[in-house]
C-alpha cells in the first residue's frame, strides 16, 4: 500500500512533468489534475523550489507556475514498474500500421536514453520478454491501406469522404472521424454522419479522400465509453433470443470455446443428471438460422430442448447432413 510520502513524491513528480510539458500553467489547473486542493499545490510549488527546481509564480489573469526556460529534468522519479510498464504500453505491430512505426520506435530511444541507468535494464528486459498479439487465434489481422490517412484525418479533425461496401450495398458517406479502435485484429473508425455516430470496417472501405475542411468534435464524446456501449448494446442486439439445451460433461467443456462472453455471462446452468452427468443450460442466442450453427458445433454432446422452432430447424439440418453423406 502506497505510503503518504509515496503519494507526495509521485504527486511532485506528476506537477513538475506537466510543467515541463505544458509551459505555464495555473495553480488551479494543477489541483484538479492531481485532486488535491489549492493549498496542497501551494506546499508542492514550495517544496519544489526548496529542492533546487526552479519554479517561478507569474501573476495575473495569464500567470501561473513555469519551470526556467532551458530546464529539463530526467525521468529519474519513475519506479522500476513504472518504466517497465511504459515498454509495455506500445503494440509494434498497430503502431506500425497507423504509421507511426519510426515515431513509436525514436519516442522509446529516447525515453530510454532518459531514464536512469538502473531502469534501462529492466526496460529493456520487459520490452524483449513480452509480447502482445493482438488478432484472435486462427485470424489473420486486418493490414487495411487506408488506416494512416484514416488516423491522420482524426489527430487533425478533418472530414472524410468513403466509398463502403456493406453487408448489404455499396454506399458512398461523408464522415467525421471520432476516433479508430483495434478489435481482434480488425481495425474500425467511429465517425460522425450528420446527427449519429457509427462504426466502419476499415477493411471494407474501398475508397477515401480527405476533405480540406475542419470538423468540431462533439465535446461529451468520449471514445472507450462509447465503443463499450456500443459493443454492449451488440451483443444484446445479437441474442435477442434464448434457448434451452442438454450438455454433456463434453459439452460443458466446449461452452466456454463456442459461446460469446455475453451469452455466458446471461446463462443459467442446472446441477448435473446423477445418471449420464448431462446438465440443462439455458442461454441467449440469435436468430434460429444463426443459433443452428453455432450450436451444431457442439455435434452430439448438446440436445436443444426449446424452443421449438430451432429444434425442429436442428433436425432438419442433422437430416439433411445425414442424406448427404449416406449416398
Amino acid at each position: 500500500m502506497a505510503t503518504l510520502a509515496d503519494m507526495r513524491a509521485s504527486r511532485l513528480l506528476s506537477i513538475l512533468m506537466t510543467l515541463q510539458a505544458r509551459g505555464r500553467v495555473t495553480a488551479q489547473s494543477l489541483a484538479d489534475e492531481c485532486a488535491v486542493s489549492l493549498r496542497t499545490i501551494y506546499r508542492d510549488i514550495d517544496a519544489l523550489s526548496a529542492a533546487g527546481v526552479p519554479v517561478h509564480s507569474e501573476r495575473g489573469a495569464e500567470g501561473g507556475y513555469r519551470l526556467l526556460d532551458g530546464y529539463r529534468t530526467r525521468l529519474n522519479g519513475l519506479s522500476p514498474q513504472e518504466a517497465e510498464a511504459l515498454f509495455l504500453s506500445g503494440l509494434p505491430g498497430p503502431v506500425q500500421a497507423l504509421g507511426l512505426g519510426a515515431v513509436m520506435a525514436g519516442a522509446q530511444t529516447k525515453l530510454l536514453a532518459a531514464l536512469p541507468v538502473e531502469l534501462r535494464c529492466t526496460a529493456e528486459r520487459m520490452r524483449s520478454r513480452f509480447h502482445l498479439d493482438a488478432p484472435a487465434w486462427f485470424a489473420d489481422a486486418d493490414q487495411p491501406a487506408h488506416l494512416p490517412l484514416i488516423a491522420r484525418a482524426v489527430w487533425e479533425q478533418h472530414p472524410l469522404r468513403i466509398r463502403y461496401q456493406s453487408w448489404k450495398a455499396e454506399k458512398v458517406r461523408r464522415i467525421e472521424p471520432l476516433g479508430v479502435v483495434l478489435k481482434g485484429g480488425a481495425w474500425y473508425v467511429v465517425g460522425r454522419v450528420d446527427a449519429d455516430i457509427r462504426i466502419y470496417r476499415i477493411s471494407r472501405i474501398l475508397e477515401l479522400t480527405l476533405i480540406d475542411e475542419t470538423f468540431e468534435r462533439p465535446p461529451a464524446f468520449e471514445l472507450a465509453e462509447y465503443w463499450r456501449d456500443s459493443t454492449q448494446r451488440l451483443s444484446a442486439e445479437m441474442h435477442a433470443s434464448e434457448a434451452t439445451l442438454r450438455l454433456s460433461p463434453w459439452g460443458m467443456r466446449m461452452l466456454e470455446a463456442f459461446t460469446s462472453p455475453f451469452a455466458r455471462s446471461a446463462a443459467t446452468i442446472g446441477e448435473p443428471d446423477p445418471t449420464d452427468g448431462w446438465r440443462t443450460v439455458t442461454l441467449p442466442v440469435g436468430s434460429v438460422r444463426q443459433a443452428c450453427a453455432e450450436l451444431l458445433r457442439f455435434g452430439a454432446e448438446a440436445e436443444v430442448l426449446a424452443p421449438p422452432e430451432l429444434r425442429a430447424q436442428m433436425c432438419e439440418t442433422v437430416a439433411a447432413l445425414n442424406r448427404r453423406y449416406a449416398k
